[in-house]
C-alpha cells in the first residue's frame, strides 16, 4: 500500500485543508513555496495517464475550492503533477502540488538538460 493510500486510511497522519468523499488536500511535509499543498483522489490511481476525465472533472472543482480556502484564487498559483519515471514521479498515486503564497520563481534547469538529451 502506498504512504498516501495509508494517509487516507488513517494509518498516517497529515495537516488536511480539504476533504471530500474523493479527494484529500493536505500541506506537503517538505514545502517548495510558502503555501504547498498535496491534492489527491482518496481511490488510488497510479499517475496522471491512468485518471479518468470523469474523475479529472471532480478533482478540477476540488483544487479550485482548495485555492479559495488557502487564499490563492485571486493571486495565482501553480498547480504541478508528475507522470512517470522520467517525469520524476517519486509517489506512484496520482497527486497534484499546488504552490502558492508569493511570487513564484521558474526554474530554467531544464533548459540545461537539453545539452545531454
Amino acid at each position: 500500500m502506498c504512504i498516501f493510500c495509508k494517509i487516507v486510511n488513517g494509518e498516517l497522519p497529515c495537516n488536511t485543508i480539504a476533504e471530500n468523499e474523493n479527494f484529500l488536500a493536505f500541506h506537503d511535509l517538505y514545502p517548495k513555496a510558502p503555501i504547498h499543498i498535496l491534492i489527491i483522489p482518496k481511490n488510488h490511481v497510479d499517475c496522471f495517464q491512468n485518471v479518468s476525465a470523469d474523475m479529472m472533472g471532480g478533482l478540477t472543482s476540488f483544487t479550485q475550492e482548495v485555492a479559495r480556502i488557502m487564499g490563492v484564487d485571486k493571486s495565482g498559483y501553480r498547480l504541478i503533477t508528475n507522470n512517470g519515471e522520467d517525469g520524476a514521479q517519486e509517489i506512484h498515486h496520482l497527486h497534484f502540488h499546488l504552490l502558492g503564497g508569493g511570487k513564484l520563481k521558474w526554474d530554467h534547469q531544464h533548459e540545461d538538460n537539453r545539452k545531454s538529451i
